[in-house]
């Protein structure tokens, strides 16, 4: 008998899965990259893997710490974080496209198997009221990777960006404010639930941050309806800035079932530049990286209602 879904454990993850955007944005290059240019950025992202172990200790527990990573630029990374015991989940999408499909096509579970990471992690743009041939296309993929994770006993991540279709962008005057607030909330329900009726069954969902409490509230009940009482919420950073951040941690962490953060971009990507630009030394980077990791899980952790009842 498959079991139920779920993941209730604390989860602290610092994602630095990002490839095309990262190689455009950080490194402004166009694959197919040199030698020397993809050793770069296999470098860059030891840096930020360094930032995430120096944060490690009383502030950060290692039982709740994790990376979100990916084979292209990081898999001595994912192999090293394995060994330690850390939390890892491994990126199974083919990076840069609007449409989810899998980066190794076919070949998706062998790569799992070759890593054996915590999670299979995906990253899906699924709008409800988006184009049905699509959503329909990604789903039959999603359910062929979620299917094999229940068979295997594999732990699955999925990561959902809920954007504007190009006439709720027009209703809402293009302020993405205005949609995260009126229409985000909605939709990512939706989403959620589509997923699951369709058979699409994660142990932990990553969503973009809410900015009401009440909003938390619905996703982890359509999360967990229908037995997937253990089913974890984690809220990403979505590369907003620190404030905004801070709000969205806030905000989740006093909601039951929400477990945790994913933050990546607004922990490492100043520090990384300025490493890449040789404006700090390698060590200055890592510290302001492990800083960033440490605010966001004390801010975290300070705002769960177990720990304000022991203050």
């Amino acid at each position: 008998m498959t079991m139920s879904p779920g993941y209730s454990a604390p989860l602290y993850l610092l994602p630095f899965d990002h490839r095309n955007s990262y190689v455009s944005g950080m490194f402004h290059l166009t694959p197919p990259l040199t030698a020397d240019q993809y050793r770069a950025v296999v470098d860059s992202k030891q840096v930020i893997y360094e930032g995430f172990q120096h944060a490690l200790g009383r502030d950060v527990p290692g039982s709740y710490a994790g990376i979100m990573v990916d084979e292209e630029f990081a898999a001595d990374i994912v192999r090293d974080a394995v060994m330690k015991g850390f939390v890892t989940a491994l990126s199974t999408e083919k990076s840069g496209s609007r449409e989810f499909d899998f980066e190794h096509g076919d070949a998706f579970a062998t790569h799992i198997e070759a890593f054996r990471p915590t999670f299979a992690k995906v990253l899906v743009r699924y709008n409800p009221e988006d184009d049905k041939a699509l959503n329909e296309r990604q789903t039959t993929r999603l359910k062929r990777l979620s299917d094999y994770c229940r068979t295997v006993g594999q732990l699955f991540m999925f990561e959902l960006l809920v954007p504007a279709t190009e006439a709720q962008n027009k209703s809402v005057g293009a302020n993405e404010l205005v949609y995260d607030l009126r229409m985000r909330p909605d939709l990512t329900i939706e989403a959620i639930a589509a997923m699951q009726d369709a058979g699409v069954d994660p142990d932990v969902w990553k969503v973009e941050g809410l900015d009401r409490r009440e909003d938390c509230e619905r996703v982890v009940a359509v999360a967990r309806r229908g037995g997937r009482d253990a089913v974890g919420c984690i809220v990403l950073g979505r590369g907003a800035d620190a404030d905004k951040v801070v709000h969205w941690l806030t905000t989740a962490a006093s909601v039951p079932g929400f477990i945790g953060f994913a933050v990546g971009r607004t922990t490492f990507w100043d520090a990384v530049k300025d490493y890449v630009e040789a404006t700090v030394t390698r060590a200055e980077a890592v510290s302001r990286i492990a800083d960033r990791f440490r605010k966001w899980a004390a801010v975290f952790q300070s705002s769960q209602p177990a720990r304000a009842t022991r203050l």
